[in-house]
């Protein structure tokens, strides 16, 4: 671990050393090319240069002028989100303090003033280390341990920094009741755990991974340990510069020298909006500069670069997530650890020009105004802060505007975040879709039903929100009837949030038809980057005659993740059908693309993304040196164990697929897909009394995946075992009733069953699922004629 000359203490918030974030661009089947030492790729042309170059000089040049904003940041979560760990910083008992977890006890402890740890190294034998910083402060505060290679590893178990009487000042384990132990990915020593790459960028000043995928180590580098000024404003030496006025510090003048001017607040005012009792802004916000540098952080992201610009999107160097099924609930709620920037994409504050400083202050972090005081800034309390509105006795808790437009979500056990999609509760969606929602929240042994029978008795209407996708979203995740229609319409409409539009194209790519097509073809053109790179996403994954009908202009977009992701879905097959201007460009892309994947080379989804360009490119014996290259850095990544037995396949080596998928699940006996990939193997080897043990348990351990029903049915069905096969699609079907081959295998066993008029009917489900298919009419048709 190296840090620049000014490498200095404090920094921000215990973000999330337990779950890792990296959701790699390159997605199951993405393609990739992989040099260790790719060429430089070339700026696009339609790119603006960027600014000039400066550096950074460190919070003490800015606090000479910058006194009060110094002050007010010192102390905050950004100030004291890494440290050194001494005296001073370290929060944890460390008076030879025990903790026992999965049969391992921890012991905390001091010796020559530094701090040390006795736990359960990669081996899984004790070892001792030393804490070389703190990581973050509340409400909890982790340890950083330092591994050859420039590896910085958070302990697994955690500091508990609330006070005793709210449940703290204890240690507890970030992953409780798991059992986490040495080998597994969860493990603190495990690479899924690695600081360098989850958590670094966001906890220091200038941050730069430095990983080297030849000697396999990491030179990360910081200017200032802590989240500083420049981390959020950029380098300063132009500006100290100009308020010197040194050098050329008049050519600054315009600019003040600054890389990136956080202005969009100033001369705005927020001024009444008739009698409505709400506020608007005086003038349209017409720039997002100031949120795009929260995002950086506050959004969960994959990072394809270090090469950030400031002022520019920060989707030129992050691929910052959507609304994902798992990561999201389909109403836009948070539910697995996403922070704040997609959640306030969605919301009526940021359609309104709200900005994070409008709540919240940028240098202290704290709330503008205390409690109900800061949501009163736009909203007069004489009409919202009162039980009139509230329904809740005042001052009480649920009285709170945050406990119903803001309600919470603990994660790392002990930390309580706020959705910032500043939603109106909506039981009556939790009701129909089973969602979460505030009221139930708090009044949980009641029902959604209660909760929105209650809402509809104070307003004499049905509950109503400003984001309304919820039914398309959650049948778009399902594929159920009238789907598309849905999804096309949110995606055409613009009033709705960019972010839930993209949401709708992700779900819409999985049923490309020619109706849906035109939907996404539009969606090229968008002025939005996140509604372009789910479009450019959506059809990567699509036949090889619509990429190289419509992949090939967005080769030259203003955004990294579009670009490359567009030649990603021309690679290997569809590039030869490229013309001269359109392979350089394809050439410059790729090249991007490669960098983004050497960029990441430290880790296994990168590898096999590198693995799949190789087999895109018929290069086959590369392609398997990375995937093993990815079951090498993390023997627990099951997907690569998966691609690498289907490159055996493809090539005819079967034996080689065997083998190769034994030693997954040897390594990882739980995991269905591999269980899933042997029964094929082993189907395709012809030894079926063998296979349909695997295909079983594929089905057992992921019951909700309806691709291992069916094929385990069918082996059944091969293997004479019809009232077993139906048993099996019977069971699956009543968790995914709008799959397509479940549905076409119950119309043959109604037929085969003599029922032809539950044959017939399961047949027009299926027009509806799919009213562009002929399929069913064939299917129809060979059906008994009617009586």
């Amino acid at each position: 671990m190296t840090a620049a000359p000014n490498a200095a203490a404090p920094s921000r918030r215990a973000r999330l050393a337990g779950i890792a974030v990296l959701l790699v661009l390159a997605i199951a089947g993405a393609t990739a090319y992989f040099t260790l030492r790719a060429p430089a790729p070339a700026q696009p042309a339609n790119v603006a240069a960027a600014p000039t170059a400066a550096d950074f000089v460190g919070r003490a040049q800015c606090a000479g002028c910058h006194a009060a904003e110094s002050a007010a940041w010192k102390g905050s979560d950004h100030d004291l989100a890494m440290q050194v760990a001494d005296e001073r910083t370290v929060l944890g008992d460390f008076a030879d303090a025990k903790f026992t977890y999965a049969g391992t006890t921890t012991t905390f402890s001091r010796r020559d003033g530094k701090y040390h740890v006795s736990t359960d190294g990669p081996d899984g034998k004790l070892h001792d280390y030393e804490i070389k910083y703190t990581f973050g402060v509340r409400p909890l505060q982790q340890y950083l341990i330092e591994f050859p290679g420039g590896r910085l590893q958070p302990l697994g178990i955690a500091w508990d920094a609330r006070p005793k009487d709210a449940g703290g000042q204890r240690w507890f384990h970030l992953y409780p009741g798991q059992n986490v132990k040495a080998g597994d990915y969860l493990h603190w020593t495990a690479p899924g755990q690695n600081w360098n790459f989850m958590c670094s960028e966001c906890h220091s000043t200038n941050l730069r991974k430095g990983f080297d995928a030849k000697s396999d180590t990491f030179h990360t580098t910081w200017s200032e340990l802590d989240v500083s000024c420049e981390a959020c404003h950029g380098p300063g030496s132009a500006h100290v510069a100009w308020a010197k006025k040194e050098g050329d510090w008049n050519a600054r003048d315009a600019t003040k020298g600054l890389v990136l001017a956080l202005d969009e607040r100033k001369g705005v005012t927020w001024v009444p909006k008739g009698d409505s009792g709400n506020r608007v802004r005086s003038v349209p916000r017409q720039a997002s500069r100031e949120i795009d540098t929260c995002a950086r952080c506050h959004a969960r992201a994959s990072r394809l670069s270090d090469d950030y610009v400031y002022g520019k999107s920060p989707f030129d160097t992050h691929r910052l997530v959507r609304l994902d099924d798992g990561l999201y609930w389909n109403d836009g709620q948070m539910r697995d650890e996403v922070y704040n920037w997609g959640s306030f994409l969605q919301s009526r504050m940021h359609a309104a020009g709200v900005t994070c400083s409008d709540c919240h202050d940028p240098h202290s972090l704290k709330l503008r105004a205390p409690g109900n005081a800061v949501c009163a800034q736009c909203h007069a309390a004489a009409r919202f802060d009162v039980p009139a509105h509230t329904h809740h006795a005042a001052g009480s808790a649920g009285a709170a505007c945050a406990a119903c437009h803001m309600p919470t979500t603990t994660y790392m056990v002990v930390d309580a975040r706020h959705d910032h999609s500043m939603r109106i509760p909506r039981p009556d969606v939790s009701a129909k879709l089973g969602m979460p929602n505030a009221c139930n929240d708090c009044h949980s042994k009641q029902t959604p039903q209660w909760a929105a029978d209650a809402i509809r008795q104070w307003t004499g209407k049905a509950p109503a929100s400003f984001q309304n996708f919820a039914d398309a979203l959650h049948d778009g995740a399902l594929g159920g009837p009238n789907t598309r229609g849905a999804l096309m319409a949110l995606i055409d409409d613009k009033a709705q949030p960019a972010i839930v539009r993209a949401s709708a194209i992700d779900r819409l790519g999985h049923w490309l038809t020619p109706a849906t097509l035109d939907a996404l073809t539009r969606s090229l053109n968008d002025t939005d980057p996140v509604v372009r790179l789910a479009t450019v996403e959506a059809l990567a994954s699509a036949d090889p005659v619509l990429r190289q009908r419509y992949l090939p202009r967005m080769l030259d977009d203003a955004i990294l993740p579009v670009r490359i992701e567009a030649a990603r879905g021309l690679a290997g097959q569809g590039e030869g059908a490229l013309s001269p201007e359109d392979r350089a460009r394809f050439d410059k892309a790729i090249a991007e693309y490669i960098a983004a994947q050497v960029y990441n080379a430290d880790r296994p989804e990168a590898r096999m993304s590198l693995g799949n360009l190789y087999a895109a490119r018929t290069d086959p014996a590369a392609a398997i040196a990375e995937y093993k290259k990815a079951i090498e850095i993390d023997p627990t990544f099951v997907q690569a164990y998966a691609n690498l037995a289907d490159l055996y396949r493809a090539r005819g080596a079967e034996g080689e697929a065997d083998v190769t998928l034994r030693q997954g699940l040897a390594r990882n006996p739980r995991t269905a897909v591999l269980h899933h990939a042997l029964g094929l193997s082993l189907v395709r080897q012809k030894r079926m009394p063998e296979a349909l043990p695997e295909l079983r348990d594929a089905n057992k351990l992921a019951p909700d995946d309806a691709r291992f029903a069916y094929v385990y049915a069918v082996a059944l069905l091969n293997a004479g075992k019809a009232k077993d096969a139906q048993a099996v699609v019977d069971a699956a079907i009543l968790r995914s009733p709008y799959d397509r081959s479940l549905n076409v295998m119950l119309v043959r066993f109604d037929a085969a069953n003599g029922n032809v008029g539950g044959a017939r009917a399961r047949i027009q489900r299926l027009r509806e699922l799919d009213p562009e298919s002929t399929d069913y009419d064939k299917l129809e048709e060979e059906l008994a004629p009617r009586s």
